[in-house]
């Protein structure tokens, strides 16, 4: 597929009214999202950043306007550690005997500057993350690759977290003056297997104050799953700090402006009765930390279930919900279907997801 210029890219469409005028920021256990306090659903599209053709990126954008789902988290990485392929989309190359190389170029984050436009065009709010814990698209394991480290040296290596922050500031470089971007995130599902939790707490405040000393305007949030919440009863494997991480002391770092978690019951062994509590007491920690806490990602195997999830939603002070994953038909086909997918239009999507936005839109604050 064809490339667009550079001068296509920045000028295929204009920045409208629809730009916000204000930075997102909280506002008690919600946010104030261009002014104006409320209550938000949402969506996740990691794909959208590695589309080719604007027209489909503004085909989404203008799908999530129309569907009143006001926050896209996107995936603001993607990590080749091989010899690119003609046309392949990357931001970065990390070849080991080689320099690691940032992609700025128009098959690199020129394609994440035209998701940030359109976002603009369309009224949309963006979630942009840094980096993966898993594997797919290069994530930490990329970097472990480089410099030789093990799974958990990551967040230790002086080496790995230097060029982790060189990435860092170079995305933030091109977007701290959009206002439509509502949060820069550390990583996708962050952990620390067989670690003690103060490895990562530890790697959340040095990371989220560096990126507040790049950029004091937007808010930090981590992308983790919520693991490890002090107090409570559940002595679930979820409620642990067994994956390295604990919520609630990860919440407390000041640097940090919001809470985030995940919501996968059946993988985790769970049912999905199970999600009740889950919801409840991660609502429960942003209220004892005075901080927002979103349900960042959801994806019940039934997807019926999600109405039941997005009633305890409502029921909470849960500042806002983004189902895993968005889906559309764009011009080469249907994205991707991971199993979890809603697509824009569908029965399914103007039974479970569409409802559900408005109703958080229409929730009194």
């Amino acid at each position: 597929m064809k490339f667009s210029s550079v001068l296509s890219l920045f000028s295929a469409i204009a920045v409208t009214a629809a730009a916000f005028t204000s930075y997102a920021k909280t506002s008690g256990s919600v946010f104030s999202i261009n002014g104006k306090k409320e209550y938000f659903a949402g969506t996740n599209a990691y794909w959208i950043g590695f589309l080719t053709n604007n027209t489909d990126v503004d085909t989404v954008m203008s799908h999530l306007a129309a569907s009143k789902l006001k926050v896209l988290r996107v995936w603001g990485f993607n990590i080749i550690t091989s010899a690119p392929w003609s046309g392949e989309v990357y931001y970065q190359k990390l070849i080991p005997g080689s320099d690691p190389v940032i992609n700025t170029g128009t098959d690199g984050l020129q394609r994440l500057d035209y998701v940030v436009k359109s976002a603009e065009a369309h009224g949309i709010s963006l979630i942009i993350n840094f980096v993966n814990n898993w594997s797919d698209y290069g994530g930490m394991a990329a970097y472990n690759s480089y410099y030789n480290l093990t799974d958990t040296g990551w967040y230790t290596s002086a080496a790995a977290q230097a060029e982790y922050q060189k990435y860092i500031a170079a995305v933030v470089s091109r977007y701290k003056t959009s206002k439509n971007v509502f949060a820069w995130e550390l990583a996708n599902e962050p952990r620390c297997a067989g670690c003690a939790t103060s490895v990562i707490t530890n790697w959340v405040k040095t990371t989220s104050a560096y990126i507040k000393s790049l950029d004091p305007n937007h808010m930090v949030c981590i992308g983790d799953e919520g693991f490890g919440l002090n107090g409570g009863t559940d002595t679930s494997y979820p409620y642990s700090a067994g994956p390295g991480t604990n919520f609630t002391e990860n919440l407390a770092v000041s640097t940090i402006d919001f809470g985030t978690y995940h919501l996968y019951p059946s993988p985790w062994g769970e049912t999905d009765a199970w999600a009740e509590g889950w919801i409840k007491s991660h609502a429960a920690a942003g209220l004892a930390a005075g901080k927002p806490v979103i349900l960042e990602e959801y994806g019940p195997v039934n997807h019926t279930v999600d109405l039941t999830w997005q009633s305890w939603v409502m029921s909470t002070q849960t500042a806002g919900d983004m189902y895993w994953q968005y889906g559309d038909t764009l011009s080469a086909g249907q994205t991707s279907q991971d199993g979890n997918t809603i697509y824009y239009g569908t029965a399914e999507f103007n039974t479970l997801i569409a409802p559900h936005a408005a109703a958080m839109e229409a929730k009194a604050v």
